[in-house]
C-alpha cells in the first residue's frame, strides 16, 4: 500500500470540509477523485500532499508516517511527491530544462546530474526539441508535459495531479491523458487525480465520488 489515509477530518473555523476520510492506494495504480465543487476534493489531495495538515487521523505515504516540522514536511514532499496543478506554476524566466531541474537542485543533486535527468525526462514527455524554450514560447500542453518532467524529476513514490487538464482544449486533453497513463505502464508511477474531467476519471483504474466531505459508497 503506497498510501494510507484514516479517519481524516479537516475542518475550517465552523465549516467541516473533510469527515472520517479514509483512503487507500497501491503501487502502480491511478485513482481519480471526482465530485462537485465543495465537496473536499482539492482539501484532501492537500492533505495527502502534506501542503495542509489534517485536525484528526493518520496519512503515510511509502511506509513512512508525515508529520514534522514546515521544514521536514518540504523535505519529505520534495524527496516523496510530485505536483501537476492546473496552472502550470512555471517560472517565467527560466527555460524548459531549467524549470525541471528545480526540485533536483534543491533535493542536493548536482547541477550536472540534475541537467542529464532533466533532458531525459523532456525527451520522455515528447520536447525534446523544446527544453531551451521559455514558458511563453511554449503551448498550454507543452507546458503542462514541462510541469509533469519537473514533478518527476526526484522519482517520487506518488503524483499528485489536481485539475491537470482542466485549462486544456480536447486534442491537447487527450494528449496528456496518454501520457499520464503511459508514466504508469512504463515507470509504475502511482497517480492520484482530482477532476472535473468525466473522461479521464472513467479511464483511471478507481474513480472515488467525495460529497459533502466523505467518500460516496
Amino acid at each position: 500500500m503506497i498510501i494510507k489515509a484514516q479517519g481524516i477530518n479537516k475542518s475550517f473555523g465552523e465549516l467541516q470540509v473533510l469527515k472520517n476520510v479514509d483512503f487507500e492506494v497501491e503501487k502502480g495504480e491511478i485513482v481519480s477523485i471526482v465530485g462537485a465543487s465543495g465537496a473536499g476534493k482539492t482539501t484532501f489531495l492537500q492533505i495527502l500532499g502534506t501542503l495542509l495538515s489534517p485536525d484528526s487521523g493518520s496519512l503515510e505515504i511509502a511506509g513512512l508516517k508525515t508529520g514534522g516540522s514546515d521544514k521536514e514536511l518540504a523535505e519529505f514532499r520534495n524527496r516523496h511527491l510530485g505536483f501537476v496543478f492546473q496552472s502550470h506554476h512555471l517560472l517565467p524566466e527560466f527555460t524548459a530544462l531549467e524549470n525541471v531541474c528545480i526540485p533536483a537542485l534543491i533535493a542536493g543533486m548536482t547541477e550536472k546530474e540534475a541537467k542529464k535527468k532533466a533532458a531525459e525526462l523532456l525527451k520522455k514527455v515528447g520536447l525534446a526539441d523544446r527544453m531551451e524554450h521559455k514558458p511563453s514560447q511554449l503551448s498550454g500542453g507543452e507546458q503542462q508535459r514541462v510541469a509533469i518532467a519537473r514533478a518527476l524529476i526526484n522519482s517520487p513514490e506518488v503524483l499528485l495531479a489536481d485539475e491537470p487538464t482542466g485549462n486544456l482544449d480536447s486534442k491537447t486533453k487527450n494528449e496528456i491523458h496518454k501520457l499520464l497513463f503511459w508514466l504508469r505502464d512504463s515507470l509504475g508511477q502511482t497517480i492520484v487525480i482530482v477532476t472535473h474531467d468525466k473522461e479521464l476519471a472513467q479511464l483511471c483504474d478507481r474513480s472515488l465520488e467525495m460529497k459533502d466531505g466523505s467518500f460516496v459508497d
